[in-house]
């Protein structure tokens, strides 16, 4: 049995693992090799590492990782939880099972595409979900947004701080005075049409053809909704909260579900999401795991 199992190989995941790895305890990464931003081919405020490849931080972070000889690094996919005893097992995809004290769930989220052609195609690359990732790169462009109704309030204000040629996309959906009166403030244009496709170039979007014309966009950026990117955490019944963009799992202050012994961190555990964010609750999540471990 393994001190913990670290479920999720990605920035939370790695992080958690390497505080238990510093601690000398037996750690089991288990990950699917499906991280969210491998859509994406350049990490932004991140410290020290702005503007790497996601890929290429987490190959150097593994690389380190597996240099601790309680680690071992696991591509395996988990599809059963569940208490046991006085720890947990874990069932794979392969019918193998795992057992551990304590579990860290760090297996993110998954963003919800639509069915609109072209928008897999240049999501990371230019169909973005968050400014302070990706404006910097195309401030002063021409940006286009789609996002729901209920964060026009929030996002157009926003988006403006980077551009002055905003194009709203309410995709056929009748926005309501208050949504109407923000983008009128913040001299947006508003297109109310149904979108139909997204015309781009190697992932590079050149305009947005909806049901009524044709816009050009230098970048899009279309926020999506989320869910957990496994039910692990349902099946252990930890409790979740709703946020703005889908659910997350509820923790504590120090990382700990509603579950005694279950810690989350990342996406999956953080209404508001990025890769500092996960680096930071990952390493909590391993500290206090490793704290759990000591005195109970």
């Amino acid at each position: 049995m393994e001190d913990v199992i670290v479920i999720g190989g990605s920035f939370a995941g790695i992080s958690a693992a390497l505080a238990l790895a510093r601690a000398r305890r037996s750690v089991r990464v288990l990950d699917s090799g499906q991280p969210r931003n491998r859509f994406s081919p350049a990490a932004h405020n991140v410290f020290a590492l702005d503007g790497e490849p996601p890929a290429e931080i987490l190959a150097r972070a593994r690389a380190q990782l597996q240099d601790y000889p309680t680690v071992t690094f696991e591509s395996a996919l988990a599809v059963d939880a569940a208490s046991s005893g006085d720890g947990f097992v874990l069932t794979l995809e392969s019918g193998e099972t795992r057992e551990a004290r304590l579990l860290i769930l760090a297996y993110g989220v998954a963003d919800q595409f639509p069915d609109l052609p072209g928008f897999v195609e240049c999501w990371g690359k230019s169909v973005l979900h968050c400014p302070y990732c990706h404006g910097y790169e195309v401030a002063g462009a021409r940006w286009g947004a789609m996002v729901p109704m209920q964060a026009i309030a929030h996002a157009i204000p926003l988006y403006r701080d980077w551009t002055d040629d905003l194009t709203v996309f309410a995709n056929g959906v009748e926005l309501d005075a208050a949504a109407r009166e923000t983008v009128e403030r913040c001299r947006a244009k508003l297109v109310p049409e149904t979108v139909e496709k997204l015309e781009h170039e190697g992932g590079q979007i050149r305009a947005v053809h909806t049901s009524g014309g044709v816009y050009e966009v230098d970048a899009l950026f279309a926020p999506r909704h989320v869910k957990p990117a496994a039910d692990l955490a349902e099946q252990l019944g930890c409790k979740t909260e709703t946020g703005a963009l889908g659910p997350y799992v509820w923790v504590d202050d120090r990382r700990q579900t509603s579950i005694p012994g279950v810690f989350a961190a990342g996406d999956l555990a953080n209404p508001m999401q990025s890769i500092s964010l996960a680096l930071g609750t990952g390493t909590a999540a391993g500290s206090f795991a490793h704290q759990k471990l000591l005195f109970g």
